[in-house]
C-alpha cells in the first residue's frame, strides 16, 4: 500500500445479513465531497430485521424507503456505474467501510463475480480497510458500532442504516480519528 492512495468510504443496504445470499437495495460511497448513492430493486424478500433496521420495503412492484417510492436501476448497472465513480479518483483507490471484511465485502466481492466484473473493478481497486477493525485497534470501548462511535468522537446523531448516510459519517470519522497509515495498513486486505 502506498502512501498516495485515495480513500472511499462506503456501504450497502442489503435485504438480510446472509452475506451468501442477500441482495443489494442501496450502495453509496463519498470521497472528499464526490457522492455515489443508487438503488436497486431486489430480486428477494426482504426480511423482515432488515426492513426494521434500514426501512426498505416493496410494495406494487416498487422499492420504497420509509414508505416513499425511490428511483431504481438495475444491478449489473449499479456495479458499472460505481466502478466508473471509482474510475473518477486518481489511483490507487482504497475502499473503506465499517465491518468491510464481515459483511460488505463479501457480498461486493459476490456481486462482482456473479456479474463478471471483478476484473474491472481489480483495475481499479484492489484493496479495502476495515473501519471496524482499525477502531478496535485505536482504543478501546464497550461499543464499536458506527452510531456509537459517532456520537461518542463526533458528538453527533444522524440517519444511521442509510448507505449515504453511514459512508458520510465514516469518512467525517476517519478524519476525525486521523489514524496513522502504519494503523491503516494493519487492517488493509487484498480485494
Amino acid at each position: 500500500m502506498s502512501y498516495n492512495q485515495t480513500i472511499v468510504f462506503f456501504d450497502l443496504e442489503t435485504t438480510g445479513l446472509d452475506t451468501r445470499v442477500c441482495h443489494i437495495l442501496q450502495l453509496s460511497a463519498v470521497c472528499e465531497g464526490k457522492v455515489f448513492d443508487v438503488y436497486i430493486f431486489p430480486q428477494r424478500e426482504i426480511s423482515y430485521d432488515a426492513t426494521r433496521k434500514n426501512g426498505f420495503t416493496v410494495r406494487n412492484g416498487e422499492l420504497l424507503l420509509h414508505g416513499y417510492p425511490v428511483d431504481t436501476i438495475s444491478l449489473g448497472r449499479a456495479l458499472s456505474s460505481f466502478i466508473a465513480f471509482l474510475r473518477s479518483f486518481p489511483r490507487p483507490v482504497l475502499l473503506a467501510a465499517h465491518n468491510a471484511q464481515g459483511f460488505d465485502v463479501p457480498v461486493l466481492l459476490r456481486v462482482l463475480r456473479q456479474f463478471r466484473l471483478l476484473r474491472r473493478f481489480r483495475q481499479v481497486v484492489s484493496e479495502y480497510v476495515d473501519t471496524l477493525l482499525l477502531s478496535r485497534n485505536l482504543f478501546w470501548s464497550h461499543s464499536y458500532k458506527l452510531e456509537y462511535l459517532v456520537r461518542h468522537f463526533l458528538n453527533k446523531s444522524y440517519n444511521a442504516h442509510g448507505a449515504v448516510e453511514d459512508a458520510w459519517v465514516l469518512e467525517e470519522l476517519f478524519n476525525h480519528l486521523n489514524p496513522s497509515w502504519d494503523d491503516i495498513w494493519s487492517v488493509t486486505y487484498t480485494f
